[in-house]
């Protein structure tokens, strides 16, 4: 009997990276390879890498030092790096690692069996980083499916950007923007609800510029509505957006469909008009506010959360100060927030110099976290003592012996466990505010409510 090959697969970045991890699993899977967590044990080991920060680069780095022990023990070991990293640094990572022997980017997912067995055969190196056209480019979700079935699942409706924000490395890494057929995505969300899932993720870089530049397919709004028909489909969830392309129609249904979540992640970068102007963003702080007072008309209990950037070029203390007053007028949910770092490739990186001094950077992202964290305690602990629907995703990671879901606000919430399987929906008063979840217990007051049910406001 032939042994399974097993392959050891470790992710770094965002949503849209784990998303890439499952499909190139899926694929191995088929090419009859078995998944393994013992990176010891495998006979391929991908690493997915990010580079919209220095950090994860800087610990992708350190992991290939780390694995070259493990590599020159075993000369037959596949390793590879992938992802937005492997795409930014191509063959120059081939020349960095000698013992690396695959550098794959994200448009080459669909090549990776035909790849591996390129390194195992002609035990060779190999690059495989060309981007390709966006016309007619081959998405991968549904080229294979996966036997189990779970509460949640991504779903990519769109990669790739056109924005080009000065400080962004996505456009050179993900390539331009692609949007997928919405015929495709119907499918592949109905096929989803057949196998149990009750709650999709919409993918993309700018999910609110799908079907703007193409007559022949609905606009995004359109889109989340035609999934809301599918049956067995209880919420929506969508990641991310740029606050220019923000239609109308979207705001509207946040106050007319209840399988819309309420919580959107709108990144804002900055406060300051001048700040927003050197990075390229196409919006300024008063059309960020009109829309964020827009989006609390039509659902008054949206949760919203963005991101900051902290020590751009040329950034002032006054301009640092206006991105304090807006997190102080907002009262977002939660942020991520990050001191600049030049990436290669960017327009910043290659006009702008990174003038604002290290200890400066971090005196200010000290301010603007320790700001934050005073909203995020204020706004979670409005629930204490609410009765919050919570679509079960599984057991807790805090203990095994509870279970563990989401409220629409995507507030994670653990409560003991009793009678409710998987992707169903339980109504759990809070009992406790932690700093980053909600604790609880099962209310047996009322039957539970559907996904979309109002909730208490939040001031």
């Amino acid at each position: 009997m032939e042994q399974l090959k097993r392959v050891y697969i470790r992710t770094f970045g965002c949503q849209m990276n784990e998303l890439d991890s499952g499909k190139m699993l899926r694929l191995l899977e088929a090419d009859g390879y078995v998944s393994t967590d013992e990176m010891e044990q495998a006979d391929v080991i991908l690493i997915n890498t990010c580079s919209v920060r220095e950090k994860p680069e800087q610990k992708v780095r350190s992991l290939m030092g780390r694995l070259r022990p493990l590599k020159e023990e075993r000369k037959d070991l596949v390793l590879g790096l992938t992802g937005c990293y492997a795409q930014q640094e191509s063959g120059a990572l081939l020349r960095s690692f000698p013992w690396l022997d695959l550098v794959m980017g994200p448009d080459a997912i669909v090549r990776l069996p035909g790849l591996l067995l390129d390194v195992q055969l002609g035990r060779q190196r190999v690059l495989a980083t060309e981007q390709l056209d966006r016309q007619n480019y081959p998405f991968t979700n549904d080229l294979v499916v996966r036997d189990e079935s779970g509460a949640t699942a991504f779903v990519t409706i769109q990669k790739g950007c056109d924005s080009f924000c000065s400080f962004c490395i996505v456009p050179f890494t993900r390539g331009r923007e692609a949007s997928r057929p919405a015929k495709d995505i119907v499918a592949e969300v109905r096929g989803l609800a057949q196998r149990g899932v009750a709650e999709v993720t919409l993918l993309g870089q700018n999910v609110n510029s799908y079907g703007l530049k193409r007559s022949d397919e609905p606009l995004f709004h359109e889109l989340i509505a035609q999934l809301a028909e599918i049956s067995g489909i209880e919420r929506i969830r969508f990641t991310t957006s740029n606050p220019w392309d923000l239609h109308e129609g979207l705001i509207d249904l946040f106050r007319s469909e209840p399988k819309l979540c309420s919580y959107f992640h709108l990144p804002v970068q900055s406060g300051s008009d001048s700040m927003l102007q050197r990075m390229r963003r196409n919006h300024t702080r008063e059309y960020y506010l009109t829309l964020v007072q827009s989006l609390r008309d039509a659902r008054p209990e949206i949760a919203l959360s963005t991101d900051i950037i902290v020590g751009f070029p040329g950034e002032t203390e006054q301009e640092h100060q206006a991105t304090l007053s807006l997190l102080a007028e907002v009262r977002y949910d939660f942020i991520y927030s990050f001191n600049y770092s030049p990436r290669p490739h960017t327009p910043a990186s290659r006009t702008l110099p990174d003038d604002v001094p290290l200890d400066v950077k971090k005196r200010r992202l000290q301010e603007v976290q320790a700001l934050q964290a005073e909203i995020t305690r204020d706004r979670m602990e409005a629930w204490h003592g609410q009765v919050v629907p919570v679509l079960i995703e599984g057991p807790s990671r805090r203990d095994p012996s509870w279970l563990s879901g989401r409220i629409s606000q995507n507030w994670i919430v653990n409560f003991p466990a009793e009678d409710a399987p998987t992707g169903s929906l339980v109504d759990v008063q809070i009992d406790r505010v932690l700093t980053n979840c909600l604790l609880g217990s099962q209310y047996r007051g009322g039957a539970a409510r559907r996904a979309g049910a109002a909730l208490p406001v939040l001031s």
